[in-house]
C-alpha cells in the first residue's frame, strides 16, 4: 500500500468509517471531490481515499490487478491474487479508525468497485456493512450473500466501459441469494461519477445499515 493515500476527514472520535477505492489508471486523488462531498453529509464519519498498490500498466495512475489482456475467463484470478492485499488495506484504515466491519462502508469506482464488491465473496467473510458500486461489476456470479451486508448499484446507463447490464447482473445474482440490494441508474451517465450519482452514494449511505 502506498502512502499517497487521501485522509479526507477524521473525527477525534468517528463512528463510521468510510473507505473510497478509485478505478485503474486512476488515483486515490480523483475520488476526493466525492469522499469531500460524503465527509460533508457525514461529519462524524472518518472518510479515507485510498491508494491502489501498483503504477497501472496503462501508463498511468495506479492498479489493484492489471487489465492489460483481461479476459472473463482470467478476471477471477487477477483479483483474487489481488485480494489478500486490498483486505490488509481495509483492515489497516479499520485499526487507524478503531471501527470493525459493522461500522466500515466500501464505495468503489470501476476497479475499485470490483474489488469492493468481491471483498465480500472471501471465505473470511465480509469486512464491510455496505458496499456502494459505481460503475463496477462482480468478477464472476455472486458466490454468498454476507447478511450483515447491504450492496447499493449506482450505474450509468451510457457506460461503455462496465456496460450496465454487468452491474444489474451483479446485483440479480447477490439478490438471488438474499442479499439486500439496490440498484439504480443514472440516465445518459457514462463511465463516470457525476453529481446525481453523488448525491445517490449520499442518499444510499443515510439508509440504515
Amino acid at each position: 500500500m502506498t502512502d499517497r493515500c487521501v485522509v479526507v476527514a477524521r473525527p477525534e472520535r468517528p463512528t463510521e468509517l468510510v473507505l473510497l477505492f478509485h478505478g485503474v489508471g486512476a488515483s486515490a486523488q480523483n475520488l476526493v471531490p466525492l469522499a469531500q462531498f460524503i465527509a460533508d453529509a457525514f461529519p462524524d464519519a472518518m472518510v479515507v481515499s485510498v491508494d491502489a498498490p501498483h503504477p497501472s500498466g496503462l501508463g498511468a495512475g495506479r492498479e489493484w490487478f492489471s487489465v492489460l489482456g483481461v479476459t472473463e475467463a482470467d478476471r477471477p484470478a487477477r483479483v483474487a491474487q489481488a485480494m489478500p492485499m486490498f483486505l490488509d488495506a481495509v483492515a489497516r484504515w479499520q485499526h487507524e479508525a478503531g471501527l470493525a466491519a459493522d461500522r466500515t462502508t466500501l464505495v468503489g469506482f470501476s476497479q475499485g468497485a470490483i474489488m469492493s464488491l468481491e471483498s465480500t465473496q472471501v471465505d473470511a467473510g465480509s469486512p464491510a456493512a455496505r458496499v456502494v458500486s459505481l460503475a463496477g461489476r462482480l468478477a464472476a456470479a455472486a458466490r454468498r450473500a454476507p447478511a450483515a451486508t447491504r450492496f447499493h448499484f449506482i450505474h450509468g446507463s451510457q457506460d461503455g466501459v462496465i456496460p450496465l447490464a454487468l452491474g444489474a447482473q451483479a446485483a440479480r445474482s447477490l439478490e438471488q441469494l438474499g442479499a439486500h440490494v439496490t440498484l439504480d441508474t443514472v440516465a445518459g451517465l457514462g463511465h463516470q461519477i457525476d453529481g446525481q450519482a453523488a448525491r445517490l452514494v449520499v442518499q444510499r449511505l443515510r439508509e440504515p445499515s
